[in-house]
């Protein structure tokens, strides 16, 4: 009985350990967290040069935890919705909540993006994004504990909180079915504000910026099939310590003569000097019916947290309303 009392407060304190170390890792930099919710038919999450690409204001919230069955795992709650506002501008907003192990974020994004036709005829389109980010980071230091059971060092004693004001700017290719985009974001450094509060906790690196490419293409099924097919890939690079990830994906859509549809994938996400040690991998499936969009995504934990979790949970609810569609080509949805 002392012995399993013993090996539960191991267990106890490798997850928090754990989730120290992820929450000063990743969440102190003050970046949107980006698992799948952009495959659930919102690309505008990784660009902001998507922003009124479509025939719609497209509302798209996300509700996701990870990890499901250890305690004070990571949650994540965000609102994205972007819409058209002339023939060939657009403009987004994105609302987020992070809570990982003892920190806390919440953001803001507020877009603009402008489409350009390079070639009428052969559906070749140019466009660029721009977002102002406003983040708040906290640590929670009331939740800290330090006893001769569990010592952790290095504590701060006093509220650890700050806000950072930041930049993103993208651009968008597509040419066809084929699309890809080239986003950096937070091109700004994070001040000697931040430094000072989170250097209490631990080195932080000193870079926010970061990489993303999104690419893939849009293969059309047999005339009337109403199918199509879409492979997909989305990279990520970090400036502060040169670590990066990649998914591969692959979905299908099929559509019915109302332009409802339903649709199921697949993502497999690796850090790219480990292509074979996955970090997760898992299905989607989503519908649309008239306005409503619903979309379910699961992920598996392949680390070595397998054995206490039962994996990754994602909802998305959307509603794609106000219809109108634009006169220019390269705003008009790019689905179906």
């Amino acid at each position: 009985m002392i012995l399993k009392i013993r090996m539960i407060r191991i267990q106890k304190l490798f997850i928090y350990m754990f989730l120290l170390v992820i929450a000063n890792s990743y969440s102190q930099e003050l970046n949107l967290p980006v698992f799948t919710q952009y495959l659930a038919e919102n690309n505008f999450v990784v660009s902001p040069a998507y922003a009124g690409i479509g025939d719609n204001l497209k509302v798209r919230a996300n509700g996701l935890t990870q990890w499901v069955g250890i305690k004070d795992a990571p949650q994540n709650q965000s609102v994205y919705a972007d819409f058209r506002i002339a023939d060939r501008s657009g403009v987004g907003v994105s609302l987020y909540n992070d809570s990982n192990g003892l920190t806390i974020q919440k953001g803001a994004k507020f877009s603009f993006a402008h489409h350009l036709i390079l070639d009428y005829y052969a559906k070749m389109y140019l466009s660029f994004g721009i977002s102002y980010n406003l983040n708040s980071f906290r640590i929670d230091v009331d939740k800290f504990e330090n006893n001769s059971q569990n010592p952790v060092t290095n504590i701060p004693t006093d509220d650890r909180a700050i806000t950072n004001n930041n930049f993103d700017v993208s651009a968008l290719y597509r040419f066809k079915g084929f699309f890809m985009s080239f986003n950096a974001n937070n091109i700004l450094g994070k001040g000697k504000d931040f430094d000072e509060t989170i250097r209490a906790l631990k080195d932080e690196p000193n870079l926010l910026l970061n990489y993303q490419i999104y690419s893939g293409y849009t293969f059309r099924g047999p005339k009337k099939s109403g199918l199509e097919y879409e492979p997909s890939i989305y990279y990520q690079l970090f400036s502060s310590d040169s670590r990066s990830s990649t998914d591969i994906n692959f979905k299908f859509r099929k559509f019915n003569r109302k332009e409802d549809y339903y649709w199921a994938g697949i993502s497999y996400r690796f850090l790219n000097d480990q292509f074979f040690k996955p970090l997760n991998i898992g299905p989607m499936v989503g519908f649309k019916k008239s306005i409503f969009y619903l979309g379910y995504a699961y992920q598996i934990t392949t680390n070595n947290l397998s054995g206490f979790n039962s994996g990754t949970h994602m909802v998305t609810i959307g509603l794609d309303f106000l219809r109108g569609i634009s006169n220019c080509p390269c705003t008009q949805s790019p689905v179906h």
